[in-house]
């Protein structure tokens, strides 16, 4: 696998990086440097810290054209894959270091299952603004720098990545529902799928701790 960067014409297909709102980025990386480092992944939807900057207003403005917004991290050390999610919606993510994404299409999940053949992995600098389209499958961000970790913001509609709703299953996608407005494909190997998870990543459970 090589890692290509987020300005890479390769990535189009995936997202894009946001120019032109200098100021809002300055501010998150701010707070997202006050944020925790665990040693293993963490998680947290909706940050206090970041929900009550002023930036907060201008991503629900710029970025999502006035819908409700919620401004969580996503915090640690990772090399591995593990999983792959998506969202009906874009979501936005800002490092306070590089940062990698592990991204897939969802045109390539067939019957439920996807070859993680396909996934790529793209490189992310420090205080630049990345959106990975509702298209995309992404999960936990990499490391570049294990002295270093990652600080990345995960911006989202509000409620996202909160408790999945009761439902009947009736599609078939519904069995991949993890959470409110978060489908998971997990591998076998993952803790995930060992929690219940739908295991839909066939191949191999991609760690790119060589190639960093």
């Amino acid at each position: 696998m090589k890692i290509l960067s987020v300005f890479d014409s390769e990535f189009k297909p995936y997202g894009k990086v946001v120019t032109g709102l200098d100021e809002m980025v300055h501010s998150i990386v701010a707070a997202l440097a006050n944020t925790p480092l665990p040693e293993g992944v963490g998680y947290v939807p909706e940050e206090p810290l970041l929900q009550q900057l002023p930036a907060a207003a201008e991503v629900s403005t710029h970025l999502y054209g006035g819908m409700p917004v919620q401004l969580g991290w996503c915090n640690g050390h990772n090399t591995k894959l593990n999983c792959l999610e998506y969202h009906r919606d874009s979501e936005f993510n800002l490092g306070a270091e590089d940062f990698i994404l592990l991204l897939a299409k969802a045109e390539d999940v067939v019957d439920g299952k996807l070859d993680t053949a396909k996934v790529k992995a793209f490189r992310a600098p420090a205080g630049t603004l990345v959106e990975c389209y509702a298209t995309t499958l992404h999960y936990a961000p990499c490391h570049c720098d294990a002295s270093k970790g990652f600080h990345v913001l995960i911006a989202l509609p509000k409620g996202t990545n909160t408790d999945r709703p009761a439902l009947t299953p009736k599609a078939p996608e519904d069995a991949l529902l993890w959470a409110c407005n978060k489908w998971l494909l997990a591998h076998p190997e993952s803790d995930e799928a060992a929690q219940g998870a739908y295991v839909g990543l066939t191949g191999e459970n991609i760690d790119i701790a060589g190639l960093i």
